[in-house]
């Protein structure tokens, strides 16, 4: 005899072997079973968005609500900002003076109404719910010809899936003074909340663009006179020989002309078409004899690789005798020099430079 009983608004039948569950029509109409106290934790002191804000999405973290502000290339609806915190200060306190300067509407939710709201991500007790930020097409990119500069360097995508891998990748672009950024149109991580998150909001002051045609992009760059540089793991069947494309050593490769560098998917590479427009395959050589299945890098770790050992190579790129000035504390006397010390770059850690002459 079957045996009914009703849970938090679903019905479980049990015969004598597996459960069979059957949802309440309160459940099949997308309300949670029971959920009435959820719902209410979510709006609970947040007043609803206004139907016609609709397609909004909630950027989240310090760094890309404050960027994104700066930049002010999206639309703003409202600011969220953690309560319980005693005063707001430096960047926060930032953030809401623009808010209140562009009239963006300012609430101050609890914790747990921005940890719900943001699916528990990361959100440092700021989000925002702004307009989405999409890749600008690829007839916008504008005329860069080979001879106005002959170290210009763009980074082409093709097909970048994860969002935090597309984030890593477009926060060492910007840092190390890449100029464009070009994505294929199918198949590509759209611009989400989190792609800025781990960009640490680089996204939010870059221009990405993209296209549908990313083999035909390259070949047309190709015949204005642009290095068209492909990227495989180690040396194998990813690039075979007899594709005719010489591969190098990143430390090998000459920066001597315009240059995409293109990067390919996660697990399966560069497409054979996009393959089939690269002129040269660079790679990044192991230290070490590695067992099968460890003959890569993640694709956002070797972007980073590739792209320092190109930009080293730019023109007024910091040398290695001017480290120690560059890293140095402000305020501490120079080691080389008479003068005042030049600030310490904000990604590293106060006491870096200490810790790595303790190490030497």
């Amino acid at each position: 005899m079957a045996l009914l009983l009703a849970v938090g608004g679903a019905t479980w039948r049990c015969s004598g072997r597996l459960p069979a569950r059957h949802f309440s029509r309160a459940a099949r109409r997308g309300e949670r079973p029971g959920g009435e106290e959820l719902s209410r934790l979510l709006l609970d002191d947040l007043a609803p968005t206004p139907r016609s804000a609709g397609g909004l999405e909630l950027l989240f973290g310090l760094s890309p609500c404050l960027l994104a502000l700066r930049a002010a290339r999206r639309r703003v609806a409202r600011l969220l900002l953690q309560a319980g915190r005693s005063g707001l200060q430096g960047e926060r306190a930032e953030l809401l003076r623009v808010a209140e300067a562009r009239d963006i509407p300012v609430l101050r939710p609890r914790r747990q109404k921005l940890d719900a709201l943001c699916r528990f991500q990361v959100h440092q007790g700021v989000c925002m719910e702004v307009s989405p930020l999409k890749p600008r097409p690829c007839t916008e990119v504008g005329e860069a010809r080979p001879g106005d500069d002959p170290q210009q360097l763009w980074l082409v995508l093709e097909r970048l899936q994860d969002p935090r891998n597309l984030g890593a990748v477009l926060r060492s672009a910007h840092f190390l003074g890449v100029d464009k950024v070009i994505t294929s149109g199918r198949h590509s991580c759209p611009l989400t909340p989190v792609v800025s998150k781990a960009s640490a909001g680089a996204l939010e002051v870059m221009d990405v663009f993209s296209t549908d045609d990313l083999a035909g992009f390259l070949q047309a760059k190709a015949r204005e006179g642009w290095l068209v540089a492909g990227t495989v793991g180690c040396p194998g069947p990813e690039m075979s020989p007899s594709s005719g494309i010489p591969t190098t050593s990143c430390l090998d490769f000459l920066w001597d002309r315009p240059t995409l560098l293109v990067l390919g998917n996660e697990g399966s590479g560069l497409s054979p078409a996009v393959q089939a427009s690269c002129q040269l395959a660079l790679t990044v050589l192991p230290g070490r004899r590695l067992p099968p299945g460890l003959g890569s890098l993640n694709v956002s770790v070797a972007a980073g690789i590739l792209l320092h050992s190109i930009c080293s190579q730019r023109k007024g790129f910091p040398a290695e005798g001017k480290r120690e000035h560059l890293l140095q504390d402000p305020g501490e006397p120079s080691a080389t020099s008479e003068g005042p010390g030049v600030a310490q770059h904000p990604g590293l850690a106060s006491g870096s430079e200490q810790e790595r002459q303790n190490g030497s």
